[in-house]
């Protein structure tokens, strides 16, 4: 009876742990070569603009203090392809909004002459859309994925006064970002991942001397940005 018992026992238990490992083995999404578009959204904590420098006719060479930012949305969409024969090296490009205004302040100007500053400036609206182009790599596991990337950046980028007509604009190539996530499969085909990147580029908002109606000053500076996003992809 006891034997019976135990043999009883011992087949439940391995149909059960059966059970529960055939869904895992067929629904849990091996490292294979795979293309996928994605949507997210997030956080953007941009820093001041830094190292800037007035390139305006007449006032050029001008030393600019260091223009705070404010916190953005950031929307996006990208699509990416790991290899055949390296399931863990893969490709991505992606496109990305974000609006970090210039706050309220002050700006003060340094050259051989000495400094001077302007307060009372009401705040800019900045529009940034940034393309990536990255190499990436992962982690290829199962359903979580770990994985980084880099590569350069383009950014399409515009200044406007919340009353003024419109300002500057500026499109630079002298950019790159840097990119870390953890991807998790609910099926095959859809996973969530959540991740945290780092832009950084060299602008410069030429003068618009062609529109007498513009606003015509012009400077360089560093724009820099952390974004932590949290999306959906669907991989095919």
């Amino acid at each position: 009876m006891g034997k019976k018992t135990t043999r009883l026992t011992r087949r439940l238990a391995i149909t059960s742990l059966l059970a529960l490992l055939v869904p895992i083995v067929l629904f849990a999404p091996q490292a294979y070569a795979e293309s996928y578009v994605a949507g997210e959204i997030g956080l953007v904590k941009p820093q001041s603009l830094s190292d800037g420098k007035v390139t305006q006719d007449g006032i050029g060479g001008l030393d600019l203090s260091d223009q705070p930012l404010k916190n953005s949305l950031g929307l996006g969409g990208k699509f990416g392809h790991y290899f055949t024969r390296a399931h863990w090296i893969g490709i991505e490009t992606g496109v990305s909004y974000s609006t970090p205004h210039i706050k309220e302040g002050s700006l003060t100007f340094t050259g051989a002459g000495g400094s001077a500053t302007l307060s009372g400036l009401s705040g800019i609206h900045q529009r940034m859309i940034t393309w990536d182009t990255d190499v990436m790599f992962r982690y290829p596991g199962y359903r979580l994925q770990p994985y980084i990337g880099i590569g350069p950046s383009i950014y399409f980028a515009s200044l406007k006064g919340p009353t003024a007509p419109p300002g500057q604009s500026d499109v630079s190539f002298l950019g790159f970002n840097v990119e870390g996530g953890l991807r998790y499969y609910v099926t095959r085909n859809w996973a969530l991942f959540g991740e945290g990147k780092y832009n950084r580029a060299l602008m410069n908002y030429s003068s618009n001397h062609s529109d007498p109606n513009a606003d015509p000053f012009g400077f360089r500076a560093t724009y820099s940005a952390l974004t932590f996003s949290l999306g959906v992809s669907y991989h095919f």
